[in-house]
């Protein structure tokens, strides 16, 4: 076993795909209690996202491809964190394309961030003795049926690893594998959660994300694109919940090792595109186009062990993200390509 590191002054924390949607989130939110190393190499990401944050002197941003071994050794800008001495304490591997219209584009990049970027940052937790968070996906249970719509950690999944998605759904699969493997060898402290669909401020516009899509096109008048039909549902957790879930992950103790985390309510995508209309004034309309290959139905979440061991639940209402989501929109040009002058 690793010998006990020292912490300094304040715990150093390693968070992968800091600068896209749930990284950047992440980031802002540890910045209150550690130094931030911020590792993204930009595939899919916004260093927009991060911006706000390159002020600080407890936050670093690394461009870096985290599917290539990691010695942070090899950044001399870590000195003022001390890494050399003390490591990292925790690390939050996040990275991963979700890109519904890049998807094919993207393939390689998501096999590789659920099996090199895997084995190079568990092998950095083992080196460090850091604890580890994995952002996995709902997807790891397969699509919903009549007979199970709500899923518990428990539940064995049913995913096709030959299908067009396979590189992601299986990819994640793959790599809690990878979690419990190094728990079982190393006696690493890594934990496993399970995303159900979060949205918020930040996530990527015209990529194919429903809810951010939904609000820029009815802000600029255009109708709301549904790729599916009119049965198309998700449940959907807003970004703080999210981001309080993964935090409450990290400070449990060894014993706690997978969670889900999302909302438990289902909401038809039609009925949450017409909440936005009426949100924000629109006059558009709601279309249906053939699904893309990313999105796909999903079941809902049974959250009791995240009630249990996390004390958690998601608090802010669809109606009150959805406003949040939507004042970002129309506070940021870049974000909705509109003219406020």
């Amino acid at each position: 076993m690793l010998r006990e590191i020292p912490i300094f002054e304040k715990k150093n924390v390693l968070v992968t795909g800091g600068a896209g949607f749930l990284g950047s989130h992440l980031c802002e939110r540890l910045l209150k209690e550690a130094n931030v190393i911020c590792m993204d190499d930009l595939s899919n990401s916004n260093i927009q996202n991060i911006d706000h944050l390159l002020q600080y002197p407890d936050f670093e941003f690394i461009k870096y491809d985290v599917n290539k071994p990691i010695d942070l050794d090899d950044f001399p800008e870590l000195a003022k964190f001390k890494v050399r001495f003390q490591g990292v304490q925790e690390i939050y591997h996040l990275a991963c394309p979700t890109s519904p219209k890049n998807f094919e584009k993207l393939k390689l990049h998501s096999l590789w961030a659920n099996s090199n970027a895997m084995t190079a940052t568990l092998d950095l937790a083992v080196k460090y003795k850091a604890k580890y968070v994995f952002a996995s996906s709902s997807v790891v249970y397969g699509p919903p049926t009549p007979a199970r719509k709500v899923f518990k950690e428990t539940d064995e999944g049913v995913v096709n690893h030959l299908s067009p998605r396979g590189c992601y759904d299986e990819g994640k699969r793959f790599a809690e594998t990878c979690v419990d493997t190094y728990r079982q060898v190393y006696g690493l402290d890594g934990k496993i959660a399970r995303v159900f669909t979060t949205y918020g401020p930040r996530m990527k516009l015209r990529d194919g994300l429903l809810i951010p899509d939904f609000i820029t096109d009815a802000l600029e008048g255009r109708d709301l694109v549904i790729y599916g039909d009119e049965n198309l549902e998700q449940s959907l957790c807003f970004v703080s919940d999210m981001i309080d879930g993964l935090v409450r992950l990290m400070s449990t103790g060894p014993d706690v090792s997978v969670v889900n985390l999302g909302h438990d309510q289902v909401m038809k995508m039609k009925d949450v595109a017409q909440k936005i209309i009426e949100m924000t004034g629109s006059t558009s309309s709601v279309k249906f186009e053939e699904p893309m290959v990313f999105i796909t139905s999903k079941g809902l979440p049974d959250l009791t062990r995240a009630k249990e061991q996390l004390d958690w639940i998601p608090l802010v209402r669809l109606e009150d993200g959805l406003r949040r989501t939507a004042d970002y929109a129309m506070a940021s040009k870049e974000m909705v390509g509109l003219n406020h002058t």
